[in-house]
């Protein structure tokens, strides 16, 4: 089906029938903008997001057929695609039979336990399906069912018995009891913070460093960027935000020497690691983009060797429990790696495309010895990860490391592949016009569908979910908004010519908030922009924390809101990754840099004179507090607003790394791809001098500031 729309169709209205059908599967068919209009999605756009979840609807006789379709779909299976309830509360299964048959109905508990249910005294008329008389009987799902992954069983006379997946969550995510009411933490971009020792980029052992340091120094957390895997072959894609796989980790993150085996390598062997590491290690000092390609090619060489020297029984007896932990997930990405590798990053055969068939078999066959390979990097990974965590704890922070969830996957990567039947296909996810990009944003990632989470029992999701989890303390959801809701852009159609498809929130975040309880783990939601307010009314019922920057805090149009008006249940900072440092924000080097780059919205001198009234309110608020002296330098002013932000009630505030050495370079700069180095900035002081892991016990400006973030705290307790 041709989606791309003519002049006509960008205009054309949907029909009500169409309408009906698109909101029986959760597409939106108009929205509010960001200027307060009301707008209707065309009728081109809402075919091209319902063909993507299998319903093609070409005319309108199509439609009223699709709409009879949907509306019967419940009553053709005997159990709904699965279910996911709250802890503590009843609710009502719906089992579909023949009329007048019998049937008993069980969970299967995740222990080996079992539970029958009780049928319900509710009457519905039966129908007529597909020439069979069907009716509708009515059970409970008990509130007092314990958390986890459960089987809903239904025996039908007469009939193979249905099963489908019953997830039972909690009602709120309850925080750990060695968190404190409040905390504090460090944020940084992982790869940026290199020591001497590291190859190019920071990896897991600057990560231990850092951890252990900052734990000495009090803080309870270190949020990173996302640590998901990029391409096995260059070139590889700088934005942490764009992996090929969410679930996995990225082996650049690898520190070789410390994988116990490389300790009893013999001289010839040391020899090649030793040689690997001097072609990269003295990019350390250089404040210029990092090259993650020339910081893997030496890795991976040094790698190969490692892994060739085989290992203990002990140690390859705990490679195999890892592998048979992560089960055919796993080895579905090894092989992806594996056919990366073999094709050295450019296409392959069609016939590889389809995970089940022949060739993909012969090729798990043919390609075993790589597979392996790969899959022991991650199991390389999840140890240093693991020892990165108890680390921090030991140090004593009561988090520990928090990590990143991105938003979506790289069109062409390990997830696109393997995943195809989860993946919405012809559809790249972003966000409609607003006032920043007018133009709306396609990211380009394949959405999951609801429809296919919801027949798979939410696994693909849940997954995931669990190893990114499996080492952290805390859990942050990029763009959490995703799992209400996203943006859906037909290929072909431009940004602004999407719609909102709508997601099962309460499954979503179910499957979330039961993934982090289930390892105490707490979740902070990125809830910045434009948010519908019962959303995150709702979030915060259910435990999760939200996101507050001070420079997109405001009261009254402009005014920056008072420091005991900010939300209680946040992350509160001063900046963000997608802002420049605190020192290049006050000196207007946003300004300088988008001007410079071309991708202001308004004429330079209006956004300049709008950037410098706020930094006036902001200092006048910040002097309203007595938190400025007379003349303050950059210094006092960025301790000062720290200050402003720790006073504030929220439950975790984070100091963001280049804040605390002085830096003013922006890590990245959103609208931008190769017109600016994003994700490849090291970590360095106002001056560009890089500032190394080991640097950082010494840096003067670092202490106060987290003198002065402890001072407050203690304070305002």
């Amino acid at each position: 089906m041709n989606t791309t729309p003519s002049p006509a169709q960008v205009t054309d209205l949907p029909s009500e029938d169409l309408q009906r059908l698109a909101a029986a599967y959760g597409v939106a068919t108009d929205f509010w903008d960001y200027t307060g209009e009301h707008r209707t999605v065309p009728a081109s756009t809402i075919r091209g997001v319902l063909a993507a979840l299998g319903v093609v609807v070409e005319a309108e006789e199509d439609v009223a057929a699709a709409l009879a379709a949907v509306e019967l779909a419940p009553w053709r299976s005997v159990l709904p695609p699965s279910v996911v309830v709250r802890q503590g509360r009843e609710q009502r299964l719906p089992v579909h039979l023949p009329d007048g048959a019998a049937v008993s109905v069980h969970v299967s508990l995740e222990d080996g336990g079992r539970r029958e249910l009780e049928q319900l005294p509710v009457w519905v008329d039966p129908r007529d399906v597909d020439g069979v008389r069907t009716g509708q009987a009515t059970f409970a799902v008990p509130a007092d069912l314990p958390l986890g992954w459960h089987e809903i069983v239904a025996v039908v006379e007469g009939q193979d018995a249905a099963r489908c997946t019953l997830a039972v969550t909690p009602d709120a995510l309850t925080a750990p009891a060695h968190v404190p009411d409040r905390a504090w933490g460090v944020m940084a971009q992982l790869y940026s913070v290199r020591s001497r020792t590291s190859w190019g980029v920071g990896d897991l052992a600057d990560l231990t460093e850092l951890v252990s340091f900052f734990g000495t120094e009090g803080a309870d957390f270190l949020l990173i960027n996302p640590l998901h895997a990029a391409e096995p072959v260059g070139p590889m894609t700088p934005s942490p935000y764009l992996p090929v796989t969410r679930r996995f980790v990225n082996p650049l993150y690898v520190r070789p020497e410390d994988i116990r085996e490389a300790a009893y390598l013999p001289g010839p062997q040391r020899a090649l690691v030793e040689w690997a590491a001097e072609d990269v290690r003295p990019a350390a000092g250089d404040p210029s983009p990092i090259d993650r390609d020339a910081a893997w090619s030496a890795k991976s060489q040094a790698l190969e060797v490692i892994y060739a020297a085989g290992r203990s029984p002990a140690r390859q007896r705990q490679l195999d429990a890892f592998r048979a932990e992560q089960g055919q997930g796993l080895e579905d990405f090894a092989l992806w790696c594996a056919l990366v590798e073999k094709y050295d990053g450019g296409d392959w055969p069609a016939e590889l495309d389809d995970l089940s068939s022949p060739a993909v078999y012969r090729a798990r066959v043919e390609l075993a010895d790589r597979v392996d390979y790969y899959v022991w990097l991650q199991w390389v990974a999840d140890t240093q990860l693991a020892e990165a965590q108890r680390t921090a704890r030991e140090a004593g922070m009561a988090i520990g490391i928090m990590h990143d969830l991105a938003v979506g996957v790289h069109p062409s990567g390990a997830d696109a592949w393997s995943m195809s039947e989860v993946l919405a296909r012809g559809i790249g996810v972003g966000a409609p016009p607003d006032m920043y990009n007018q133009q709306g944003q396609n990211w380009s990632q394949p959405p999951m569908r609801p429809d296919a989470l919801a027949r798979a029992g939410y696994a693909p999701f849940r997954d995931m979910l669990r190893t990114v989890l499996r080492h952290a303390g805390a859990l942050r959801v990029d763009h959490i908004l995703g799992l209400f809701r996203l943006w859906w852009i037909p290929d072909g159609h431009g940004a602004g010519e999407g719609t909102y498809v709508r997601y099962d929130h309460e499954a979503m975040v179910g499957v979330l908030l039961l993934e982090a309880q289930r390892v105490g783990a707490v979740v902070i939601g990125e809830d910045l922009g434009t948010v519908e307010p019962w959303v995150r009314d709702y979030l915060a019922e259910r435990g999760v924390l939200g996101t507050s920057v001070l420079w997109f805090e405001k009261e009254d149009g402009e005014a920056p809101l008072r420091p005991e008006r900010y939300r209680e249940l946040v992350l509160a900072t001063v900046n963000t990754h997608d802002l420049p440092p605190t020192a290049g924000y006050l000196a207007e080097e946003h300004v300088d840099l988008r001007e410079r780059l071309g991708v202001l919205t308004e004429p330079a001198p209006i956004v300049r004179a709008a950037a410098r009234r706020e930094r006036e309110r902001m200092v006048g608020r910040l002097r309203e507090y007595d938190l400025l002296p007379d003349s303050p330098t950059e210094r006092q002013l960025v301790e000062a607003l720290h200050a402003y932000v720790t006073r504030t009630p929220s439950r975790l505030i984070g100091v963001a790394l280049v804040d605390a050495v002085g830096e003013r370079r922006a890590q990245n700069q959103p609208g931008t791809d190769t017109e600016y180095p994003n994700w490849k900035l090291p970590l360095a002081d106002g001056s560009e001098n890089v500032v190394l892991v080991e640097d950082l016990p010494g840096v003067a400006r670092l202490r106060s500031l987290v003198r002065v973030v402890r001072q407050e705290l203690a304070d305002h307790h």
